[in-house]
């Protein structure tokens, strides 16, 4: 399960990346809210298993505002990002949300950083400025500022990631998961309402209605699979096994690069790029197994 997760999000910005010259992101966003919302609506409803109230009462109000509203700002930058960077850069970037995580965690909710936890955060530093060691001068320079802006996208992204997953601890301890997803799904259908344009799925070709079928399915696959391995495995375990998402996602993205040479742009790399990316999802692992075997 926790494998079924790690492939569905390596998988997840290469179909968008294929699908973003026909729709934009903004669209794609709402279509992966609306499609989910519908899903899990449905199903809970059905189960009568969905308590929307309770996430709205008392000190529950905030959490739940703060907790949606980081999200949805993760979904659309996330998207946007990926306009202006290759999947893999991106997928090398996002590594910092679970990083963040953990940095929010021990300010806002007492927890403590072993020594392991902080190697790995030092990694993960070290990791970035080997992968873009190719980018390095143009970043510091500015001279591509399409990208920069890409990369300040990403980093936005799993900024407001954290901010999700800090509140998302509250709520659950008061609160079943599906009830906050369940909410975020019809919000993010609502709020994207407006700017999505949906009708451009009608201009579609075959290829192009599999890719956003594929990532409207996307979220209740992967995230139905996390909860199976969560349930099933150490929370460490899935943490480390979800690290090498980077990796994974770079693979793909040569071999489907190799397959077919328009589908997609691939990220420049030399073996100081991958040694980077191999740094990044090291550093990962270790701040993710904490103080655990």
């Amino acid at each position: 399960m926790a494998l079924t997760t790690a492939f569905m999000w390596a998988l997840l910005p290469i179909a968008m990346k294929g699908l973003i010259a026909d729709m934009d992101s903004t669209t794609i966003t709402w279509y992966r809210f609306f499609g989910a919302a519908l899903f899990a609506g449905a199903y809970y409803g059905w189960k009568q298993e969905l308590e929307l109230g309770q996430l709205f009462r008392g000190k529950m109000l905030p959490y739940t505002l703060l907790a949606v509203g980081g999200l949805l700002a993760n979904y659309i930058a996330y998207a946007t990002g990926l306009n202006y960077i290759t999947a893999g850069a991106l997928q090398v970037l996002i590594q910092l949300a679970p990083l963040l995580l953990l940095v929010f965690s021990v300010i806002w909710l007492g927890e403590r950083f072993s020594p392991r936890q902080w190697l790995g955060v030092i990694l993960v530093c070290v990791g970035f400025a080997l992968f873009f060691n190719l980018r390095i001068q143009e970043l510091v320079s500015g001279e591509d500022r399409q990208y920069l802006y890409g990369v300040g996208l990403v980093v936005f992204a799993a900024l407001t990631w954290a901010v999700y997953g800090l509140f998302q601890k509250k709520i659950v301890a008061q609160s079943r998961p599906h009830n906050l997803l369940t909410l975020i799904y019809m919000a993010g259908t609502l709020c994207f309402l407006p700017v999505a344009k949906p009708a451009l799925a009608l201009q579609l070709d075959a290829l192009g209605w599999a890719l956003l079928l594929f990532l409207t399915a996307n979220t209740l696959i992967a995230y139905g699979a996390f909860a199976k391995a969560m349930a099933s495995w150490e929370a460490s375990r899935v943490s480390a096994t979800l690290a090498l998402i980077p990796l994974m996602t770079l693979a793909l993205s040569s071999v489907i690069s190799a397959l077919w040479p328009d589908y997609i742009e691939v990220e420049p790399m030399n073996w100081i790029s991958w040694l980077g990316a191999l740094t990044v999802v090291l550093g990962s692992l270790l701040a993710a197994i904490g103080r655990g075997r």
